[in-house]
């Protein structure tokens, strides 16, 4: 949602971010693709922002009857929160397998915290505190992070 207001090297245009579309067909981009870089860049994106989520709201759900299930329903709903902003703001393009995947993250993160344990919790945290410190320090970096001359447009 927010990508229309920072760049990390060229990865995209923020320019391309301004705008409203819905697409409610599953897997799409998937199958339409011109390229692979384009759909498993999204898809392992949006599986991989989510981890770290899980992960943390399974520590703060584990005391609750079904962590797993309130954790994933947590994801599914903080995405489709994101989804239908980005929609109603006109902030980039609404997308069904942006949900989806976003919600395999938030599952696969509560599984990885439940499979390794509470001993393990704060290791979660603390990794998922370096991934947002990485994470903004590649916004911070912005488009001193690419070379323009080597941009491929992917139709």
């Amino acid at each position: 949602m927010l990508k229309a207001f920072y760049r990390i090297g060229y990865l995209w245009d923020p320019a391309n971010q301004m705008r409203r579309g819905l697409s409610l067909a599953p897997f799409d981009d998937l199958i339409n693709a011109s390229s692979w870089f384009g759909p498993v860049f999204e898809y392992g994106g949006n599986v991989a922002f989510f981890v770290p989520v899980g992960m943390l709201a399974y520590i703060l759900f584990q005391r609750v009857s079904r962590p797993l299930l309130a954790t994933t329903l947590l994801g599914a709903c903080f995405s489709l929160a994101i989804e239908t902003s980005q929609y109603i703001f006109a902030l980039g393009y609404s997308d069904i397998d942006d949900l989806l995947m976003n919600t395999l993250g938030a599952f696969i993160g509560a599984v990885l915290a439940k499979l390794f344990g509470p001993k393990f919790h704060w290791f979660w945290i603390g990794l998922a505190s370096l991934a947002t410190i990485i994470f903004v320090g590649l916004v911070i970096g912005g488009e001193s992070l690419g070379d323009p001359s080597k941009v491929k447009q992917l139709s």
